[in-house]
């Protein structure tokens, strides 16, 4: 029998919050191969067996496989390096000859914060998930607003393997903002992205800022939607021990408490047919502190 689940509608129609679903990694890699994608992208592609193996080992370094869109690529093979911090991100770009040039880099050496010594990025890099093979949602509601986007920032406009949450399809990741957004369309990507590169927080379609904890995520949202100070830079996250948040908001200093809790188990993926519970946040205390 063919399944017809789709779980972008389930999670739609259960009123599933996306926030504080962003990516908690700190350390990106990202690499361009234009090849096919497999469910396990990096592991089922046709990269070198070094490559591969090289990639598949780094500790504490997110691995992805971007492409531009309609299969594009070179000359050359152009990687990126993201850095999260509370501040903010850094970013670094080469372009190398071949795929095997990842083996002369000390790749090792980005899970402690060190650069590598390519070229600093300084534009925006926009990253839609369009892995069919993890999620049929992310290729058939990814690849609409990838050529949305790709329309009007060639250049910062990438597909990616895998960002989690395919429940939220279709879902990007910006940097340098770090902003992790799901459920849009073609028309709404090119809205939150002009809010984007703007300098502000699209909160209706927010799932939270990469590098933080999830309650942090769920935390920093809240403060956002409560002040309406939504540029990047106005409300950092300071700290979070046991789901009790400190942020900095416009100078000053909020304490959210985050309570997290199990749901009931359901299926989160088009490409798993077993149902598992999930996360729910819940503030349930916020406010300056006197």
């Amino acid at each position: 029998m063919v399944d017809t689940f789709r779980c972008t509608a389930a999670a739609s129609l259960s009123g599933e919050p996306m926030v504080g679903t962003a990516p908690t990694d700190t350390t990106f890699l990202l690499v361009e191969y234009a090849g096919a994608w497999g469910r396990k992208a990096l592991a089922e592609s046709r990269l070198p067996e070094a490559v591969r193996e090289r990639l598949g080992n780094l500790d504490s370094v997110r691995v992805l496989l971007i492409r531009r869109h309609g299969g594009v690529s070179g000359p050359g093979v152009r990687i990126f390096t993201v850095q999260v911090t509370p501040a903010g991100c850094t970013i670094e770009t080469g372009l190398l000859r071949e795929v095997t040039d990842l083996l002369e880099l000390d790749l090792a050496s980005l899970a402690s914060g060190t650069h590598l010594g390519l070229t600093p990025y300084v534009h925006d890099i926009h990253l839609v998930c369009t892995n069919g093979r993890r999620d049929i949602c992310c290729a058939e509601l990814g690849r609409p607003v990838t050529a949305a986007l790709a329309a009007r920032w060639p250049e910062e406009t990438w597909e990616v393997t895998h960002l989690g949450g395919h429940r939220f399809a279709s879902t990007l990741l910006s940097f340098p903002s770090g902003l992790c957004l799901g459920r849009l369309d073609a028309e709404s990507a090119v809205l939150a992205i002009e809010e984007v590169e703007a300098g502000r927080h699209p909160i209706g379609f927010s799932r939270g800022r990469v590098g933080a904890s999830e309650p942090a995520q769920v935390a920093q949202v809240h403060v956002v939607e409560q002040t309406g100070l939504d540029r990047h830079d106005e409300v950092v996250v300071l700290e979070e021990v046991n789901g009790v948040v400190r942020l900095l908001a416009d100078d000053t200093e909020w304490q959210v408490a985050v309570r997290t809790s199990k749901s009931e188990p359901r299926r989160q993926s088009c490409g798993e047919t077993f149902e598992k519970p999930g996360a729910v946040h819940e503030v349930v205390l916020a406010g300056p502190v006197a």
